[in-house]
């Protein structure tokens, strides 16, 4: 499994030449055009740092073959735009291209009271690879690799390495964090492999445009 990091939460991998593209939303919104060869696409959430519909449309265009997959919520905003889309959410189970891809929809963590929590699906894909989208989800099975959300409004970095130790994945790299500086990372990145190292996770401090095999 090769996974690039487009930024933010929004990710390239590839399995076995299967393509797989997550969360194209606003923060990586002008690096979405030369985006080819995408097989699935795979949204969490509605929210726009999620969810750019615009690059959503163009993406689409240039991929006719791909297979969008959302939850209900989204998908009611991808279908008033005309976004041809199938269902995957709940505790479902779906094979696409070969791959494995189980949903786990959880609660999207507390921003404040009620204020942006919307339905929330994250994604374990091929029994490798889990994304939680906006959620701190244990999926209560094996974890090979994390997606571990490390920065946001929700999110503060002991309640993200609280979280990678409870699902105590192999490796966990960095995502949710482009509302950071590039050049001032710090802490986000910093203190969770410090403290994941010292518990036996190996920790990768991806930034954007980084890829590595896994």
């Amino acid at each position: 499994m090769k996974i690039k990091k487009i930024g933010h939460c929004c990710l390239v991998i590839d399995i076995d030449g299967v393509r797989i593209l997550t969360d194209p939303g606003e923060f990586t919104a002008s690096s979405h055009a030369d985006i080819t060869g995408v097989n699935i696409i795979l949204i969490t959430h509605e929210h726009a740092d999620h969810l750019h519909v615009d690059s959503l449309v163009e993406i689409v265009e240039n991929n006719q073959e791909v297979i969008v997959l959302t939850n209900s919520a989204t998908g009611k905003l991808l279908e008033e735009k005309g976004i041809a889309h199938e269902i995957l959410e709940g505790r479902d189970t779906q094979e696409v291209n070969s791959i494995k891809l189980e949903a786990f929809d959880a609660k999207h963590e507390e921003i404040f009271e009620d204020f942006g929590q919307v339905q929330n699906t994250g994604y374990f894909i091929q029994d490798k690879l889990f994304y939680p989208g906006d959620a701190y989800c244990n999926p209560d099975k094996e974890v090979d690799v994390l997606a571990l959300p490390v920065a946001g409004p929700w999110c503060k970095v002991k309640d993200a390495i609280s979280y990678a130790l409870e699902v105590s994945p192999r490796i966990a790299f960095p995502v949710h964090d482009s509302m950071l500086q590039e050049d001032k990372i710090g802490g986000s990145h910093k203190v969770p492999e410090v403290m994941l190292t010292k518990h036996g996770i190996d920790f990768i401090p991806m930034k954007s445009g980084d890829e590595r095999e896994f």
